[in-house]
């Protein structure tokens, strides 16, 4: 069954010209598959992770301790100021090899976990910039009704800021979220073996690197519609009925 259904897949798009007998070798079938599920777990990994991250640098830039603010200001301005790949360049190239020779050899973070790192935390330098705008957006007269009960700074920047600044900042948030799936791809450059990778050495065999670059954008394109889905449904679902009206 599966397999007359990619047989006729492979039918289909041939008088096209495009050559997709690739998925008729069950070798390079399972490896591209994996691609796709490997891609789906950074996904799924990065995007929390990042968002976090934003969540704890926003909390430090508007503490208010100039000992914690700074330096977070200056990791901020570092990395949103630099390109990805070569933050992750010099994550697994410089800091994986000092874990290493540190450990005598065992190092328990993996090329993936470093992919995940690295675009996390690049990512959340911008959430945390997006959460840093919500929260100084919240009236002035909110926070003196959370001083007058008695909350204090910890408690309103959870209970009061945080749940306003996150309402504020949403499309920010998702535009950023939808640049973190893209840029999940970058995870080739280290050999782990997201669908980018796993696609380059198919077509280093074959002669088919506009077929599988197509699939390539219609499944990225699927993740940052699904992604644009949800911070939509998630701006419906946490308007404030009333506001800005």
């Amino acid at each position: 069954m599966i397999e007359s259904a990619l047989r006729a897949w492979v039918a289909f798009f041939k008088p096209l010209g495009l050559n997709y007998s690739f998925v008729l070798d069950p070798g390079e079938l399972a490896a591209f598959g994996h691609g796709l599920l490997v891609t789906l777990q950074l996904c799924a990994w990065t995007i929390p992770a990042s968002l976090l991250f934003g969540v704890l640098i926003a909390a430090g830039l508007t503490s208010g301790r100039a000992w914690l603010a700074r330096p977070l200001q200056a990791f901020v301005e570092v990395t949103r100021n630099t390109p990805t790949l070569v933050q992750l360049y010099c994550a697994f190239l410089v800091l994986n090899m000092l874990i290493t020779q540190k450990l005598g050899g065992g190092n328990p973070v993996t090329p993936f976990a470093w992919v995940v790192i690295v675009v996390a935390l690049h990512k959340g330098v911008f959430h945390a910039e997006a959460l840093r705008a919500g929260i100084q957006a919240v009236p002035g007269v909110t926070m003196e009704a959370a001083r007058s009960l008695a909350f204090s700074r910890g408690q309103i920047l959870v209970q009061v800021q945080l749940p306003l600044a996150l309402r504020f900042a949403l499309p920010a948030l998702v535009n950023n979220l939808v640049d973190l799936v893209k840029m999940t791809a970058i995870a080739s450059a280290i050999a782990v073996g997201d669908v980018t990778y796993e696609s380059i050495m198919i077509w280093s065999y074959r002669d088919n690197v506009l077929e599988l670059l197509l699939l390539i954008l219609l499944y990225f394109g699927l993740l940052t519609w699904l992604v644009g889905a949800g911070g939509r449904w998630l701006e419906e679902r946490l308007r404030m009925p009333g506001y800005g009206q």
